[in-house]
């Protein structure tokens, strides 16, 4: 019993915070909701910590539902990190919104619940289970503005299509269970093992993968991404960007490695259809948004793809680039959503690329912020961005797959317009507005991202670099071992 509970002790934690939470808000009629916020954002953060902090064996728990080591908790600190910073950004944005309520903060902290049972699942079940206490809370925060149109239509547009992720998600599990006799990850592998890859089962495989497809936003299952993140309010977006892209891409990783490790030669080629789609929609699909939102959502997709060329290898190495690759985009996408929520003027927030005119000589640290995180997302060395995609697609073409990286490179260079035309906005367009001064919280965490993404802190030698190599490749032999 002892062993169980602390193998869960992170989930256990969170949940009765949650609802501590929830019953702290509910109990006086005075608003509590900056002091909610302050408190979901300590506890993701003690959260994040306690995979690290804690001495936990590894292993199962719940009759083998759940299983932990250091993969899951390499992804559980980055989900509660980026969804602390996430929360600490909709402060100053829900005060000048009128749209302060403290529900928002438990709804987050059950999102990242349901991303930590994600992360953590040894079973169909238990990531069925992850899944929809993840997406409940997801549709609920992206219609969080009951007085916008656009946002609630973002929430419908998003609670309907995850509905239809829903069914491809079960109709691929009951394919499993019927052809494998079993739901457990272990099980399934042994009987793959046993009777070799039938039918069904590939069938099974591939409607689970299209339906965990559209989590992260993968090509042909984006339709709802750019709707989404344009109608929702912006810090629910840059959520949306950061922590559930990551879960979503850890419970692909370990439905892959684990139950259907054996049979690679299978879903290497789903994996390798998503991730040309998704490279090659998002990089010109962002071509000619004009809201900076949008743009995002088509930049995201196309970083899915990229995320999915190293996971194509199958191996380690190729698991390692992947949690690399993503921790990177995560820092990355929260400093670019802190800048995104510095856009407001007196009046109200923009969202136009075309806004961002000439901002350099009214607001030079916003430009060279937002300039510093753009490099980094095209890629160019020596920023961090670069050494991402060094590491997603090395293993890539180890592994064989040297045209998929060149088709990755390409739409690299593709996605470097839209990246470079920002730039350009900033810097040599006449400016036409001033924006007001951006809250502390928001300028320290765009800081932070800034710093965390210049070269300084990737010379050999600072320690910083091999500690986070280390603990990913940790992470990915584990999953291996498992």
């Amino acid at each position: 019993m002892f062993q169980t509970v602390s193998t869960i002790l992170p989930e256990l934690f969170l949940a009765v915070s949650a609802s501590l939470l929830l019953g702290f808000g509910l109990s006086k009629t005075s608003d509590r909701s900056t002091v909610v916020r302050n408190i979901a954002a300590g506890i993701l953060i003690v959260f994040g910590l306690m995979g690290y902090v804690l001495d936990r064996p590894a292993g199962t728990s719940f009759s083998g539902l759940l299983y932990n080591n250091d993969f899951s908790d390499f992804l559980k600190t980055i989900i509660g990190f980026a969804a602390a910073a996430a929360l600490l950004l909709s402060k100053n944005f829900f005060q000048k919104e009128n749209l302060e309520r403290y529900e928002f903060s438990v709804l987050t902290l059950y999102a990242v619940l349901g991303m930590s049972i994600m992360v953590s699942s040894n079973n169909l079940l238990s990531m069925y289970v992850g899944i929809e206490m993840q997406s409940l809370s997801l549709y609920i925060m992206a219609a969080f503005n009951r007085d916008s149109l656009r946002s609630s239509e973002a929430g419908l547009k998003y609670f309907v299509l995850g509905a239809l992720s829903s069914g491809l998600l079960l109709y691929g599990a009951s394919l499993v269970y019927g052809f494998t006799g079993s739901i457990d990850f272990e099980t399934i592998r042994a009987s793959i093992a046993l009777t070799g890859p039938t039918t069904g089962v590939i069938a099974g495989m591939v409607f689970l993968l299209c339906g965990l497809a559209f989590k992260i936003s993968a090509a042909p299952f984006h339709m709802w991404t750019p709707d989404v993140y344009e109608g929702s309010p912006t810090p629910v977006t840059g959520f949306f960007a950061a922590a559930p892209k990551l879960a979503a891409m850890a419970i692909i990783t370990r439905l892959l490695i684990v139950p259907f490790g054996d049979i690679m030669g299978q879903w290497q080629q789903v994996i390798v259809v998503l991730a040309i789609m998704s490279m090659v929609v998002g990089a010109f699909g962002a071509i000619m948004q004009t809201n900076i939102k949008r743009l995002m959502a088509y930049s995201s997709i196309a970083n899915m793809g990229y995320a999915l060329v190293p996971l194509a290898a199958g191996t380690i190495a190729g698991v390692q680039g992947m949690l690399v690759f993503m921790a990177i985009y995560i820092i990355t996408v929260i400093g670019v959503f802190a800048c995104i929520l510095q856009m407001r003027l007196r009046n109200g927030m923009v969202e136009k690329v075309s806004d961002l005119s000439g901002i350099s000589k009214s607001n030079p640290g916003m430009a060279l912020a937002l300039t510093m995180l753009m490099v980094s997302l095209i890629g160019i060395p020596p920023w961090l961005g670069f050494f991402g995609k060094l590491y997603a697609f090395t293993p890539a073409v180890e592994a064989g797959l040297l045209w998929l990286v060149v088709i990755a490179l390409v739409a690299s260079v593709v996605s470097a317009f839209y990246y470079l035309r920002i730039i350009k906005t900033m810097w040599f367009d006449e400016p036409n507005r001033e924006f007001v001064r951006a809250p502390r919280q928001t300028r320290v965490i765009a800081i932070i991202s800034v710093l965390l993404v210049i070269p300084v802190l990737i010379i050999p030698g600072t320690g910083i670099a091999e500690a986070a190599l280390g603990l990913a490749e940790n992470a990915a032999q584990a999953l291996f071992a498992q």
